[in-house]
């Protein structure tokens, strides 16, 4: 395996990551080309391999990225930040808006790019909504191990019109993300959305890579009514998607990304609370407000949280 040493530049801007996790990993690892950056969290193991190694990121390629990075276990070094990126799981937002409260400056945004919905509004309860901002990446990683991820998938991130965001969005495109600025995220979210509810519940519920699910028989049929109820919902809401076919658009993912393991996946195996409430139960929650009915979201949602309440080990 090739391995990829960043290259010495002078890094003038600087960047906080909330979250460790595989995504943290992913854009820590290509942001630290272009910028100092620190990553915020709270797991031990991850925060310890950060410390002695870095990042560590396998490129699509085979090559082996390496990357310094700041590691920080509480707010106090973190405080002045002007750009911030959440890439934390979903039930850890609001510990997120807390933190981000006490460290992020006055004029300074914080980017979301996490999966599900309700994200952007519990960071905007806290922070205010002038410092908060949407986005929608395409982009996916695996967590091979503490600091250790492997990208899983490439493509177009997504970021909505927000005077803050101009240079996060450079730095960004500096580091080699493709990055496309919109005016209206909705279509885009709940896109994403229904697309995590047909693969993320039932990858995680049969231990599967993505495109496992492609080749199992009678599946299809599940991910295809976890995918067009989520496009009820969007409709009933007066939200266009941005692809016709929902069912179609899924399966194209789920075959692009087909070595990837979901993040529900990596919860599961890990023992760790997963993102499920924020992907079927949102769309479930929705869908009950719309006198939308939504039984195959439901359905994965509980088996989700029931498989999820077998482990003996899950952390909070």
């Amino acid at each position: 395996m090739r391995s990829k040493r960043v290259q010495t530049m002078q890094k003038p801007e600087s960047v906080l990551i909330v979250g460790t996790g595989a995504m943290a990993c992913l854009f820590g690892a290509r942001l630290a080309d272009v910028a100092h950056v620190t990553l915020l969290g709270s797991w031990e193991d991850g925060l310890g391999a950060l410390e002695a190694d870095g990042i560590r990121l396998i490129e699509l390629d085979g090559s082996e990225r390496r990357a310094a990075v700041q590691v920080a276990r509480e707010v106090g070094p973190c405080q002045g930040a002007e750009l911030a990126l959440v890439l934390v799981k979903s039930w850890q937002t609001e510990r997120a808006a807390k933190q981000l409260k006490r460290c992020l400056k006055r004029e300074g945004v914080a980017l979301t790019l996490q999966n599900g919905l309700g994200n952007l509004e519990t960071l905007a309860g806290t922070l205010g909504e002038g410092r908060v901002a949407l986005g929608v990446t395409t982009c996916g990683a695996t967590l091979l191990g503490p600091a250790h991820a492997r990208v899983g998938g490439v493509g177009p991130t997504y970021l909505a019109s927000h005077p803050g965001l101009d240079r996060l969005g450079r730095l960004l495109e500096a580091a080699g993300f493709e990055i496309q600025r919109v005016e209206d995220l909705k279509g885009l979210q709940w896109g994403k959305l229904a697309v995590n509810a047909g693969i993320n519940p039932a990858s995680a519920l049969l231990d599967v890579p993505n495109g496992s699910l492609l080749e199992l028989p009678g599946l299809k049929e599940v991910l295809r009514a976890a995918v067009v109820e989520t496009a009820a919902v969007a409709r009933a809401h007066g939200v266009k998607l941005t692809f016709d076919d929902p069912f179609q658009e899924t399966l194209r993912v789920a075959g692009r990304t087909g070595a990837n393991l979901s993040s529900m996946v990596q919860d599961l195996r890990r023992g760790a609370p997963t993102e499920i409430d924020a992907i079927c139960g949102a769309v479930v929650r929705e869908g009950e407000s719309l006198g939308v009915p939504t039984p195959v979201n439901r359905a994965l949602w509980n088996l989700v949280r029931g498989r999820a309440a077998r482990k003996d080990d899950v952390k909070s």
